[in-house]
């Protein structure tokens, strides 16, 4: 196992829409052990493959508080989300140390693969939820900040690449 890279925004690969992974084999396995590795080395909830520049469709979340419960989504797709909206504040592993609100679905009904292939449904609310819409929109390329106004996300871009020009000089 390895712990891979993350990309910071606004990196343009994070804009990458993944493609469907055609067979879940070694390879997608692997990755996905890394995927778990990082994710839980960076003290994350949860990761797409988009966020270590892996364009296929596969997440990886654990939002349980002994960080013993992970759960692999290869090819998600949601099946039903609630009506029902909650604003909650969201942070992401690829916009280190900006947490903001962002509109979600309470709930959803999700169909995936798991590690092993076996397809699966999943009906989460509050911060799974959340958590599995967030990840699958990085999956279609879209970061959390594109939730929020220009002025915000413009800021959010100039503040975190002042950090990464920083980070190279030190």
């Amino acid at each position: 196992m390895a712990i891979l890279p993350i990309l910071c925004y606004p990196d343009p690969r994070l804009h990458k829409v993944a493609q469907p992974v055609a067979q879940v084999d070694e390879r997608i396995q692997t990755l996905v052990k890394d995927m778990l590795e990082t994710m839980y080395d960076a003290h994350g909830i949860g990761l797409a493959a988009t966020q270590i520049d892996a364009h296929v469709r596969v997440v990886v979340i654990d939002v349980s508080e002994e960080r013993n419960e992970p759960m692999t989504l290869i090819n998600p797709e949601i099946l039903w989300a609630s009506e029902e909206k909650q604003l909650g504040e969201e942070g992401c592993l690829s916009v280190p140390g900006i947490y903001d609100g962002v509109e979600r679905s309470t709930s959803v009904k999700v169909r995936a693969l798991d590690e092993n292939g076996k397809s699966r449904e999943i009906e989460a609310e509050g911060m799974l939820a959340i958590c599995i819409q967030h990840e699958m929109d990085h999956l279609m390329g879209k970061v959390f900040v594109e939730y929020l106004s220009p002025l915000k996300r413009n800021r959010i871009k100039t503040k975190l690449v002042k950090a990464q020009k920083q980070a190279l000089k030190d």
